[in-house]
């Protein structure tokens, strides 16, 4: 498949500046927490508009499902126009999104701007391809560690903070905030992120094309996207069915389940080691150590029934496997094709969401027919084959 067209752009290598490098994690922090805003407001905002749980839903359904379709629609675009371009158009989309998710005066309207700021929020997919990019080779494991870094971040504090500024400012400025703080970012963005050109001229049905074709030219890639796909799966299963366990197992109500995102986080913390073992040792011992976290956080699962203490472990060692796997794999597939480094991403991304997608119905299915002993075998199952996938791929 013809990929490229053109020479290599003079900033492919060139490096990242430390103050760049800050501007891009805390942007990246900034707007991918706001398709998390909702989370503990959902509540509140069906108190407001006099609405019940399935009409509020659809805010949190659209924000994710704007996400999905901005990295499936959008994202492949980096490889033809210019990546810096995108990112500034949708951060200035982001903020009118969200300042009319604050004066909505309907549910309808609100749930619309969700799906717009979820478009939106792909930009995160944006940077991950310009950072690889323009890191020398030698360090874009470090680098994607310390941009993802921001990513995560972003999703706890969207998490924490749209349910602090919803109890003590009012639900409507859980979205003026975040709309001032990125307004701030964008003038920094504009003046500091270079220019970032695409590599290819193909058109736009044929960007869309060749995301098959990538995965059927670069077994890294299916091999890759297959392992998050099936970590995400343990991922997904965990977090939906982590309410019905705490309440179930242990008589524990939604404030606690809340609190389990705090250790839940722990993939903050390895996100840069795991990049510098990326550099330093390449992808497959990275992603073999960060499946076999995955297990040991289910083993740690089925412990929960005697501990809750064991609920705060299993949540640490499945988020930091989850995110070690990201950043190895991230960087992996990033530097497939220069050529094709958003579509890629976008690939790589869409497996990892259909993961988590299928994590959910896989465990909530295996709580109904076997209860907790059939979600902890069910997530047992996908890391295993997760770790199967890589072993053999190293063989």
């Amino acid at each position: 498949m013809t990929t490229t067209g053109s020479s290599p752009h003079p900033l492919e290598g060139a490096g990242i500046s430390a103050g760049l490098m800050a501007l891009l994690s805390v942007t990246l922090l900034a707007t991918s927490g706001t398709i998390h805003l909702h989370t503990p407001m959902l509540v509140e905002l069906a108190r407001h508009f006099g609405a019940d749980a399935a009409d509020v839903g659809w805010i949190a359904t659209l924000s994710f499902a704007g996400y999905v379709a901005g990295t499936v629609a959008l994202v492949p675009l980096g490889d033809r126009a210019d990546k810096r371009r995108l990112i500034i158009g949708k951060m200035a989309l982001m903020i009118v999104a969200l300042l009319a998710m604050a004066a909505a005066p309907t549910l309808t309207v609100l749930a619309a701007g969700s799906f717009v700021a979820g478009v939106c929020t792909s930009v995160s997919q944006d940077m991950i391809p310009l950072v690889s990019e323009l890191a020398p080779p030698t360090e874009r494991g470090r680098a994607m560690g310390t941009l993802l870094s921001g990513l995560f971040l972003g999703i706890l504090f969207g998490r924490i903070s749209g349910g602090l500024m919803a109890s003590y400012l009012g639900w409507r400025w859980a979205y003026v905030l975040p709309a001032g703080l990125i307004a701030g970012l964008l003038p920094l963005v504009i003046a500091n992120v270079p220019s970032v050109p695409g590599k290819t001229r193909l058109g736009y049905a044929a960007l869309m094309r060749s995301l098959v074709q990538l995965l059927r030219d670069h077994a890294e890639l299916r091999r890759a996207s297959a392992i998050q796909a099936l970590l995400g799966v343990c991922y997904g299963g965990f977090w939906a069915t982590l309410a019905q366990m705490m309440a179930t197992l242990h008589g524990l109500g939604p404030t606690a389940t809340g609190l389990i995102a705090i250790p839940g986080a722990a993939g903050i913390l390895l996100a840069r080691p795991a990049g510098r073992w990326m550099d330093r040792y390449g992808a497959t011992p990275t992603v073999i150590a960060a499946a076999c976290l995955v297990i040991a956080a289910y083993l740690a699962y089925a412990l929960v029934w005697f501990s809750v203490a064991a609920i705060a472990v299993a949540a640490a060692l499945l988020d930091a496997g989850i995110r070690s796997s990201a950043v190895a794999n991230q960087t992996l597939i990033t530097n497939l094709d220069p050529a094709a480094r958003s579509r890629s991403n976008t690939v790589f991304t869409a497996h990892t969401f259909g993961g988590y997608s299928v994590g959910a119905f896989v465990a909530t299915l295996a709580w109904v027919h076997a209860g907790w002993p059939g979600v902890c075998a069910s997530g047992l199952i996908f890391a295993i084959a997760a770790l199967l996938v890589q072993l053999r791929a190293g063989r």
